[in-house]
């Protein structure tokens, strides 16, 4: 009795199996892309235009954070970032983890941990106020109305 074993490229779709790991890996390179051109112009716009290094400070975050072009943005890198992170930890997990036990309390860790950081992330861009009405006024920045 012999047995033949299908050429590389023989489609094979096996009852409940998805395409989760290709997703994965077109995440992985598009997600790539996107980061690149979201912190080189990031830092483009932070270090080189203006006063450079100089001006960075809590009045510049405040000022970029008061338009909601910078919010998106910067917004855009954590997700992009926090998300493209994770799927490479979850790769290398599922590559190094050889119990299932220790696979599935690593993922859970990296899942619990992706998702406190973006959310927290995502609640601070949103709903920073550098000026916040119950201050003293010896702590706000010089550019808040003084009461």
């Amino acid at each position: 009795m012999t047995t033949t074993i299908p050429a590389p490229r023989t489609p094979r779709r096996l009852r409940g199996r998805t395409n989760t790991e290709l997703y994965a890996w077109m995440f992985m390179r598009a997600s790539g892309v996107l980061l690149v051109i979201l912190i080189f112009t990031h830092l483009f716009v932070n270090l080189m235009t203006g006063d450079g290094i100089n001006a960075l400070d809590f009045g510049f975050v405040a000022g970029k954070w008061a338009d909601p072009v910078w919010q998106v943005w910067d917004l855009m890198m954590l997700w992009l970032a926090m998300l493209h992170g994770t799927n490479g930890l979850r790769t290398i997990i599922n590559d190094y983890a050889e119990r299932d036990q220790v696979r599935l309390w690593l993922k859970v860790g990296l899942y619990t941990a992706t998702t406190i950081t973006i959310v927290l992330g995502t609640l601070v861009i949103f709903t920073f106020d550098p000026c916040p009405p119950d201050a003293a006024a010896d702590l706000l920045p010089s550019f808040c109305p003084v009461p």
